[in-house]
């Protein structure tokens, strides 16, 4: 009787991994479909001027986040660890971070009209991330850890923000200088003015300030005891705190000095040029802790 209750349970959940396995397959042939999908619609909203994009472009947006939560979901329970143990996996991640943060700034600005040039990166980190992505047959056993999995969402949050921060910059500088030579092209009609843009460009800042400060918390505080290798004079956790630096005085100088426009447009950018850095320089040309992923 026991034995046969064994096996039975042995059977169900045999059948639970494997339906479990064909939704993860599912939902990395389907993600990138959907990102396309609300990527076009908030294309043929801007250049367009589509009213019926217009009004399915937050549908489509709010339905790839949930489903791709779902996916995220599913491929930590199935795999008993974070998504954070191979490119593919981060890549994923950056799409959802990025495009979890837009929609954020969307609902806070209440602007709708510059989803295109944020989701349009989302969508092919995505799609690389579907037409590669592999579980390792190894993982160490820090990479299975929650703490660790929320450090580096917290992170990702953050650099997405940052990310956003300089797009709405680089869109502020475009539109200036339309503004300034007088030379009045698409671009200008249907971006908002400058002074949303700087809103829009503040709020990511603040989102991505807010989550770096966690995520750093969190290395700080866990990390030491959690990697042999650990180093305070890591040179990414040192760029990361550089990049920290560099929004808190920005932030500070438009609070408190009353820095604004261009000003802080090109701190933005700055501090995303020093955040691409860190991210790509430093880790091919520099030892650090952070490359066991």
């Amino acid at each position: 009787m026991f034995l046969k209750i064994k096996q039975d349970l042995i059977i169900l959940i045999t059948k639970q991994i494997k339906m479990m396995l064909m939704m993860i397959d599912l939902l990395e042939i389907i993600l990138p479909v959907c990102y396309f999908i609300a990527t076009w619609t908030y294309s043929k909203s801007f250049f367009k001027n589509s009213k019926l994009a217009e009004s399915l472009k937050v549908r489509f947006l709010m339905t790839t986040l949930i489903i791709h939560g779902v996916y995220i979901v599913l491929r930590t329970l199935r795999f008993n660890h974070p998504p954070i143990t191979t490119v593919f996996e981060i890549f994923s991640l950056i799409a959802f971070t990025v495009t979890l943060a837009y929609a954020y700034i969307e609902i806070q600005t209440k602007n709708r009209s510059t989803g295109y040039f944020i989701l349009i990166f989302p969508f092919f980190f995505q799609l690389i991330s579907s037409l590669f992505i592999k579980e390792l047959t190894e993982i160490p056993q820090v990479l299975r850890s929650n703490l660790l999995g929320i450090h580096v969402g917290s992170a990702l949050i953050g650099y997405a923000a940052i990310t956003i921060s300089a797009v709405y910059g680089f869109l502020y500088l475009m539109l200036y200088h339309d503004i300034k030579s007088s030379h009045f092209t698409v671009i200008y009609k249907r971006l908002p003015n400058l002074e949303m843009l700087e809103r829009m460009s503040f709020t990511a800042t603040v989102l991505g300030f807010i989550f770096l400060t966690i995520s750093i918390s969190i290395g700080y505080a866990w990390l030491p005891r959690a990697i042999e290798k650990f180093s305070y004079a890591d040179p990414k956790l040192l760029s990361t705190i550089i990049v920290w630096l560099i929004y808190a005085a920005g932030l500070t100088a438009k609070k408190i000095v009353g820095w604004q426009g261009r000003r802080i447009m090109v701190l933005s950018l700055i501090g995303f040029i020093i955040t691409i850095f860190s991210m790509t320089i430093i880790n091919f040309f520099f030892s650090s802790f952070h490359k066991f992923i």
